[in-house]
């Protein structure tokens, strides 16, 4: 019988001793990696200490904390909060004070609640109103219409979160404003407040939290103040500030698309109180390109449209839609009598008051080509003008439909035989049988029987263009008025026609009667300040339900921002914008709009040299191929 055991190892006494050194070793070594380790991230901290970053620059100077408000760089800073709301709200009820043109940050948060917990307390709730309600009426007590309307709320809410329609949450509101004194801290407070109160929204300004509350409405998502009201999903989304006017209609354009949520901007200008339109714009920001585009887009709902085109800009386009393409000048074919009259239109007006209009209409063209009249010039000018009409027996019993009107010759010669008329006559020969002779001596050959009509001027001398587009202008409205008809006007280049009293008095009653007789007026200009500075030309702008404004320049924002009554982010997106985007008004909405083409409307109104050299190059590459 064997008994076996397991061999018993042994460690021999020296060989636990260098084991023991070996572990102090160790443990040393580690010891000093840790200290050099140490060392680095002290080292390390010491270098970040003297590195600027980004919370050495965007951090105040000084800070001083008040009751009520804080000192911020020299900067008064207060907060309002939200304590309560009423029953209902409306969609928007935030946006007269982001319209505000004031600096501002606005702060909200938003705390999720379980349904089931609200579901339980809105149960306590109502069945504590239904007993409140069967006990009046037990006691024969009148209706409480405050109870009955708090149950049916209670209740609707309940279905809502019982069917997932509405979640619930409680939603901290705050607006820290800035001012530069106390006094204007205190007076903007007072204006947010009385915008909160007018939609019985009960605010409060912060006391002893001056710093809470400023820090709220940092970009920190830290709720300092802390002060919630519980809503459901449909007043919390009613509140949130990022709106933008919707400019989508059922009928209408397409003349670009919202920039602030990439809806389309569809729009009729026929269906606002006139159809009048104003475009400012510095030299190659799109203005052009943008009423190109509502040009034939246009065209395809019906519309017909006269254009008054200064710079050969519309021409193409004309060709590719089978337009009318007009050039006025002293050498061309085609002219315009200025002494036309146009055909009444039923009972409308009279045939005297036709030519009083008429009259009026031709004098004011004369001071334009003579500058300057006496009082004395003024009357013999009037009873010549009466005269020339009454030589080719256009008088108050004449058929307006069967007449021959005269010429500025006939006028000359008119001028010539009356006391006084010499030297007016003498004057005005330049533009019957001098270097300006032909423009406006010959009878109107031209015609407007196309759905587009553009007039060109490109080819007068600068003396005259003013005169020409005054004369195209009343030749135009002669015969808007003479057929009801859905027509469109655009007047490229308008500053030139404000350059003179009588031209931009003409162009302000156009603008101002045109509506009654179907007709949208659309002027364009670069040259805002001559445009805005001019009594007419606020006017025109006044009376236009539709605006656009693309890129300005920095000369002239100040003014535009004063016209069209700009906050400060707007006057800067107005600086900032490339080319096609600006802001979109019609009424009293607007918005942020950029200026979208196809492909073939872009070929078809591109105004851009290098892309026309482009387009020249591939046409002739194209035919020479054919050719070969």
């Amino acid at each position: 019988m064997f008994n076996i055991q397991p061999n018993k190892k042994t460690t021999s006494p020296d060989k636990a001793n260098d084991i023991s050194f070996l572990n102090k070793q160790t443990s040393a070594a580690l010891a000093e990696q840790a200290r050099l380790a140490e060392e680095l991230i002290e080292q390390e901290r010491a270098y970040r200490y003297g590195v600027v970053n980004i919370r050495d620059l965007i951090a105040p100077s000084s800070l001083e904390v008040k009751p009520k408000y804080l000192l911020l760089n020299g900067q008064y800073v207060s907060t309002i909060f939200i304590v309560a709301y009423p029953r209902y709200i409306s969609v928007g009820w935030f946006a007269p004070i982001l319209n505000l043109n004031e600096s501002f940050d606005i702060s909200m948060f938003f705390y999720p609640i379980n349904s089931a917990i609200v579901l339980k307390q809105l149960k306590n709730k109502a069945g504590v109103l239904e007993a409140q309600i069967s006990a009046d009426i037990d006691r024969g007590n009148p209706r409480d219409p405050l109870r009955e309307t708090a149950l049916r709320d209670v209740e609707a809410l309940r279905d809502s979160l019982t069917q997932g329609t509405e979640k619930f949450f409680q939603f901290a509101l705050y607006v820290t404003i800035y001012a530069k004194t106390e006094e204007e801290l205190n007076q903007l407070a007072n204006n947010i407040e009385d915008l909160f109160g007018s939609r019985l929204i009960y605010s409060k300004k912060v006391f002893y939290q001056a710093e809470q509350g400023f820090n709220s409405t940092l970009p920190l998502c830290d709720d300092g103040l802390n002060i919630a009201f519980n809503m459901n999903s449909s007043p919390v989304a009613s509140s949130f500030p990022f709106i933008s006017s919707e400019l989508t209609s059922d009928n209408g354009i397409l003349y670009g698309i919202n920039r602030h949520n990439n809806s389309l901007i569809l729009f009729d200008r026929f269906s606002l109180p006139n159809a009048n339109n104003v475009v400012f714009a510095t030299s190659g920001a799109g203005k052009s390109y943008a009423i190109k585009l509502e040009v034939l887009r246009t065209m395809m709902m019906g519309t017909d449209v006269i254009v008054i085109d200064p710079e050969y800009e519309y021409k193409e386009l004309a060709e590719a839609v089978g337009g009318t393409y007009i050039n006025i000048s002293l050498a061309s074919e085609a002219k315009i009598n200025p002494f036309d009259l146009p055909r009444p239109v039923g009972q409308e007006s009279k045939t005297e008051d036709i030519i009083r209009s008429g009259v009026i209409t031709v004098k004011g063209l004369v001071r334009i080509m003579l500058g300057q009249l006496s009082a004395e010039e003024d009357s013999i000018i009037d009873m010549a003008l009466l005269e020339t009409y009454a030589k080719k027996d256009i008088t108050a019993d004449s058929d307006l439909s069967q007449i021959e009107p005269p010429t500025m010759r006939d006028f000359q010669y008119i001028l010539e035989g009356m006391e006084g008329g010499e030297n007016i006559a003498l004057r005005l020969k330049k533009y019957t049988e001098g270097t300006f002779s032909g423009l406006f001596t010959s009878p109107t050959n031209v015609q407007m029987d196309n759905q587009l009509v553009a007039f060109s001027v490109r080819d007068l001398e600068d003396e005259l263009r003013p005169l020409a587009i005054y004369t195209i202008v009343n030749y135009i409205w002669n015969v808007v008025r003479s057929q009801l008809k859905k027509r469109i006007l655009v007047i490229d280049e308008a500053w030139w026609l404000m350059q003179n009293e009588d031209s931009a008095k003409f162009i302000y009653a156009l603008v101002k009667r045109c509506r009654k007789y179907y007709l949208g007026v659309t002027t364009i200009t670069q040259d805002v300040n001559d445009f805005l500075l001019s009594p007419y030309g606020k006017a025109i702008v006044t009376n236009s339900a539709m605006q656009i404004l693309l890129k300005q320049s920095p000369a002239a924002i100040d003014l535009v921002q004063k016209t069209f009554i700009l906050t400060e982010g707007e006057k800067y997106l107005l600086l900032e914008s490339g080319v096609g985007e600006g802001i979109f008004f019609a009424g009293n909405k607007h918005a942020a709009i950029k200026i979208v083409a196809s492909y073939i409307e872009d070929q078809l109104i591109t105004s851009d040299p290098e892309q026309l050299l482009k387009m020249e190059k591939q046409n002739q590459a194209e035919a020479q191929a054919e050719a070969e």
